[in-house]
């Protein structure tokens, strides 16, 4: 397979025209620098770094509830409403989400998972016959941990999660845990059980900064999310000072699961670069799991987006990097390439 354009190559995201090629095994063979006639613009799928699928029964429910009123375990509006539908209707609602977030060039989602073991067996069957990769991060045992892929905690305030902790150490899974979204009180017990990435981080002080640098956390943002709940902005430009940072839409109640629209409200509220914000969606995402994709380089799993330079919307771009981030949707995908 071939496709022409401007690449956004490598880590780095490095604007380049040419010629990308996947071979037979799925991998990228070569990233080829040559005069071609396409406008095409040539990306790495995109990773949602944070997701909550199971809302997908209920968009743009709880209008004008607080944060707690809406998500708080276990009787927040959400939850209330997941207990009351039916695992049809539940599997119904997330495959709904997953064929948007794939049609839209999203390679992988991170799911805090619901409903224990059955919970993440409704992500399963929802993700059937897909080529979006769903991980599944259970939220409520340890025995749903063991089925899905890691552990997903509501937040420190919420239980001590040592147990949850040491079992994901145990089976070689990751442990992640929202934190810091409403306040900071949560921010010290989430960091004291050395969680693989943190969740939100909107209120950080100085002292949690200090402690996410030194033991070296990623944190997953997700500001369409705190800007619904009015819980603020996380501080995104001083978190790439100290670590990786990545993207998330979460809540699927709350927001379209839309990584367009993640990068381009994140681009008008902050003065973050283009590129980083490309690379939270992709490079960084990816980085969390160790994935073998998120970015364009000689033998990586070739999970690629084609965005239509003719497009309307895309025609007459001078920069394609920040093209991707503010101006570009779904409407200007034209393909969708998901090797395995």
């Amino acid at each position: 397979m071939e496709l022409t354009g401007t690449i956004l190559r490598g880590p780095t995201l490095e604007p380049v025209e040419g010629r990308l090629v996947i071979g037979e095994d799925g991998r990228i063979d070569a990233i080829e620098e040559t005069t071609v006639e396409s406008d095409d613009i040539v990306l790495p799928a995109f990773v949602n770094a944070h997701t909550h699928l199971g809302d997908s029964i209920a968009k743009d429910a709880g209008g004008g509830l607080t944060l707690e009123e809406l998500v708080a375990p276990p009787d927040g509006l959400k939850h209330q409403l997941l207990r009351a539908a039916s695992p049809e209707e539940l599997i119904a609602g997330i495959a709904t989400s997953l064929e948007y977030m794939e049609q839209g060039g999203t390679a992988a989602c991170y799911d805090f998972r619901e409903g224990g073991v059955e919970g993440v067996s409704y992500l399963r069957e929802a993700a059937n016959g897909l080529a979006i990769d769903t991980f599944a991060f259970a939220r409520e045992s340890v025995e749903a941990m063991a089925a899905g892929d890691g552990f997903g905690a509501s937040g420190a305030n919420d239980d001590e999660f040592a147990a949850e902790r040491a079992a994901t150490r145990a089976a070689g899974k990751p442990f992640a845990i929202h934190a810091g979204e409403a306040d900071p009180s949560d921010l010290d017990p989430a960091l004291d059980l050395e969680p693989d990435f943190l969740i939100h981080v909107v209120h950080p002080e100085d002292r949690h900064l200090e402690r996410i640098d030194d033991q070296d956390v990623p944190v997953v943002v997700c500001p369409r999310s705190n800007l619904v709940t009015g819980v603020g902005v996380p501080p995104v430009e001083t978190l790439l000072e100290r670590t990786t940072v990545a993207l998330g839409t979460d809540n699927v109640m709350l927001n379209s699961p839309s990584m367009f629209r993640e990068m381009a409200v994140l681009a008008k509220l902050t003065d973050v670069p283009a590129r980083e914000i490309l690379r939270m969606a992709t490079v960084n995402g990816a980085g969390l799991l160790d994935l073998e994709y998120g970015v364009l380089e000689v033998g990586a799993v070739g999970r690629v987006l084609l965005l239509d330079g003719e497009s309307p919307n895309l025609d007459g771009v001078q920069d394609p990097v920040r093209a991707v981030v503010r101006r570009a949707g779904m409407a200007d995908v034209k393909r969708v390439c998901f090797a395995d």
